[in-house]
């Protein structure tokens, strides 16, 4: 990629065209449909970055059309991630993908690196998309809809420096407070977090290891064919035997590199978004503590008789509504949430499950393929030399 330029790096989006046939034919079954694509590249004087388009088609009346076009770097993502958290501080948002890749696995504008992100970022608006609630916000709307110097203007309206800074304080010092009595089904929402976490984190080190694994047997194999064509040359009674292996370890080599591919796009990004919520969820339970905690502060008070009790009394009855409210929407995102989980974790290793079936399968039937027209001409020459 030119790094010098503009240069849109997918001309024909599929996913469009997709988004354009589910719009136009399913219109009663969904209203949003949205689509990220066409990375470019920015360079400034200040920072090289990457923005994407993002096309949305919608057929909801709170929209002024039916069809909108921006484009938003990775810094609007995390910006509408952040106004999604304050405004439902107990709801499950869906995670972004992380801003720096670890360990230096590649380069932060590699192609692979920048489509893997756009299949991410899309992944994300779309889970937003389907959620009962979080469709609904206005700043998700902003987003979606506003140009460039509207969107800097609407994000000037949000909480000042010293008002976040001030929140931050308060909620790491109820953090540190902690919660006397948590109730039970969320002790164990909280311990079904934890060991979900340590799983599924250990899931996604295996199933890297795996594709290194994979990678690395790939590499290797594919320098077998090349090295038994050489060795036909010199060998006039085996060319055609090696001629045939050299052909099999090339089948067999163009399957591995499918299998490979089913498992960097189908098994992998699955596996690691969820990663990425267990530390979301993990989140999400601290936001609910802290305003438990808050409540536990006030009532306290109220005990004890530190303040003024009727302006006591109000604050509490205030947070009770509080408390109450944002563990209704924790409960009910909480089922949404495990029921998806499970059908895509379900849906992800069964695909791969029936990938590396046919893997073997095809790989089997090429050698057993081989091996017969082998013992088929062993035959032919053994029933000519005797006759």
């Amino acid at each position: 990629m030119d790094m010098n330029s503009f240069s849109p790096m997918m001309p024909t989006s599929p996913l469009s065209m997709i988004n354009q046939v589910k719009f136009e034919d399913e219109p009663d079954l969904k209203d949003l449909f949205i689509t990220v694509d066409e990375p470019e590249s920015h360079v400034t004087t200040i920072e090289t970055f990457i923005t994407y388009r993002i096309i949305t088609k919608t057929s909801r009346g709170e929209f002024d059309s039916s069809e909108f076009e921006v484009r938003r770097r990775y810094q609007d993502f995390l910006w509408l991630k952040e106004r999604l958290e304050e405004a439902h501080p107990t709801l499950i948002i869906p995670p972004l993908p992380e801003k720096f890749i670890v360990k230096g696995m590649v380069e932060r504008f590699n192609d692979d690196f920048i489509e893997t992100r756009r299949k991410a970022l899309h992944k994300f608006l779309n889970r937003i998309a389907d959620h009962p609630t979080l469709t609904f916000n206005e700043d998700f709307k902003v987003f979606l809809t506003a140009q460039a110097w509207e969107l800097s203007s609407h994000k000037k309206q949000g909480p000042g420096l010293l008002s976040r800074m001030g929140q931050t304080v308060r909620a790491v010092a109820l953090s540190m407070r902690g919660v006397k009595s948590r109730p039970e089904e969320f002790m164990e929402m909280n311990n079904f977090i934890e060991t979900f976490s340590q799983k599924i984190n250990l899931i996604d080190k295996i199933s890297q290891r795996i594709y290194k694994e994979e990678r690395e047997y790939f590499d290797e194999m594919k320098e077998y064919g090349p090295i038994h064509i050489l060795w036909s040359a010199s060998e006039e009674d085996l060319a055609d035997t090696l001629k045939g292996v050299a052909s099999c370890i090339d089948k067999c080599c163009k399957a591995t590199e499918k299998r490979m591919s089913g498992l960097s796009e189908a098994l992998l990004p699955v596996v690691h978004e969820y990663v990425l919520y267990s530390e979301m969820l993990m989140g999400v339970m601290k936001r609910r503590d802290q305003i438990q905690a808050e409540l536990d502060s006030k009532v306290e008070a109220l005990t004890s008789k530190k303040a003024d009790t009727d302006l006591l009394t109000e604050e509490i009855g205030k947070l009770e509504d509080k408390v109450e409210c944002a563990n209704n929407a924790l409960k009910a995102d909480w089922e949404r949430w495990k029921q998806n989980m499970q059908n895509d974790i379900k849906s992800a290793f069964t695909d791969m499950a029936e990938e590396n079936i046919h893997y073997y399968e095809q790989c089997l039937a090429t050698w057993e393929s081989f091996l017969t027209s082998q013992t088929d001409l062993h035959l032919e020459e053994a029933s000519e030399d005797k006759s």
